[in-house]
Formats: structure tokens, sequence, C-alpha cells
């Protein structure tokens, strides 16, 4: 998942960085970067259907892709270059993408099996594994991390709602001598841009977090540091167990 988070966040920080640095914030420029931003991200989702999700955790994932993909297809398709055409990919695209995130979070955040303050057993697994029988669960910080950006993408939608999409204000800087005309569409594509920019950061940091399957006992489960004692004597159990007597031949 970590490559998942860090592919994603280079293309977001790719998109941020043009809109931020273009003169031009018009529809076809905006579309433009929506456009190589959703058809890189959902590929990244595609991909990591084989490449990452396990069997029973792959719904979320092909679905964020395909809608992505749409998105992004649709963005290059020239008669949709038009500033009602940005409204409604974009919003769209914010709206589905990320009710379907944040949902595919919340489950797994409301689903897990064992509370992570549960004294662990012997034999224990990870604590994102669920029960024999049920699908697998992600980790904690992955659910959480997909709760946070589907809320962000919502967010993005449910402002560019309340842009109108005819706005046009006329201002004048009178030390450079120039009039400027402050358009709906300049607004959307400038709030595009930040929520790229706050996406691209977020994932960053939660791509090097460590991990629960980063190698330390401490990380790997957290009732090994809510409950020190619990996981020392069930070590100390499961030697005392190997070496006993009546095990050797």
């Amino acid at each position: 998942m970590r490559h998942v988070q860090f592919g994603r966040a280079l293309f977001a920080a790719i998109a941020a960085v043009m809109i931020t640095f273009s003169p031009d914030h018009s529809a076809p420029v905006g579309l433009a970067v929506f456009g190589g931003f959703a058809v890189a991200t959902g590929l990244i989702w595609m991909l990591s259907l084989w490449l990452v999700f396990p069997a029973g955790r792959r719904a979320p994932a092909l679905l964020l892709g395909l809608l992505t993909l749409v998105a992004g297809m649709l963005s290059g398709i020239p008669t949709l270059r038009t500033d009602t055409g940005f409204f409604v990919v974009v919003i769209a695209w914010a709206l589905l993408s990320g009710l379907v995130e944040a949902l595919a979070g919340w489950r797994e955040l409301r689903g897990r099996t064992r509370p992570a303050d549960a004294a662990p057993r012997r034999g224990a697994v990870a604590p994102w594994v669920s029960a024999a029988g049920e699908a697998p669960q992600a980790p904690r910080a992955e659910s959480r991390d997909g709760v946070t950006v589907g809320i962000l993408s919502l967010v993005l939608g449910i402002a560019l709602l309340f842009v109108p999409a005819g706005y046009a204000l006329d201002y004048t800087i009178a030390e450079a001598g120039q009039s400027f005309t402050l358009t709906g569409i300049t607004i959307a594509v400038g709030v595009f841009g930040g929520y790229a920019a706050i996406v691209a950061v977020y994932l960053a940091i939660a791509g090097f977090t460590p991990r629960a399957d980063s190698g330390d006992p401490a990380a790997a489960s957290p009732t090994v540091a809510a409950h020190p004692d619990a996981a020392t004597a069930t070590a100390s159990e499961g030697v005392r167990a190997s070496a006993d007597p009546k095990d050797t031949p």
C-alpha cells in the first residue's frame, strides 16, 4: 500500500505544481491537468488490484480505478473542455470517488473483529487479520488514510458546487496599470490545485509513516506496546512449550 500512496502523491504533486505555476487557469488547461492526474491515478488503482490488495479487498480499488479512469478520459474530449464541462466532470468525480473511498475506509475501521487494546492470543497474527472465513481487513492506519482522503475529495466537490460557473469580477491594479477579470473557472481550477497539493502532502507523509508491517514488533501490533507483560508471558509460554521434555523422542 505504501507504493500506492507514493504513486498517488507523486501525480497529485505534479498536478498541483502545474496549476500553481501556470498563468492560465482556463477550462482547457484545468481539464488537461486533471485528465493527466486522473488517468495516472486510475492506472495506479488498477495495478494495485493485482500487486497490492488481496482477494476480498479489491472491490473499492476497482471502483475507484474505474471512476478515475473514466473521469480522466472524459477530460480529454475536446468538446467537453468548457467551463461547464470542467465543473461537471470534476465535481462528479470528486463526490463519487470521495464517497467510495471514505465509505470503504470507514467500513474497514468499523468492521475490525479485534479491538486494538485486547490482550494478544497465542499464535496471534497482525491485528488487521480478521477471523477465519472472513475477508482480510486493512491496517487501521491505511483505513484512516482512506477516510481522510475520501473526505478531502468530498470537500473538493462541495466547494466547487458553491463556485458560480458564470462568475466574473473585473478589477484593476493601479500600480501595474492593468485590468484583470477573476472568473469562476479561475477559482475552480485554483481550488483543484489546492486540493491536489493537500492530498500530495498527506499521502507522502502517510507513505513515510512506519506501518505495522515495518518489522518493528511494537509497530506490528499495538497490543505489544499496550500489554508488554502479556506479550512477554506469551513468548515465555511458547519457549517453555518448545522445551517440554515430553515433546522430545
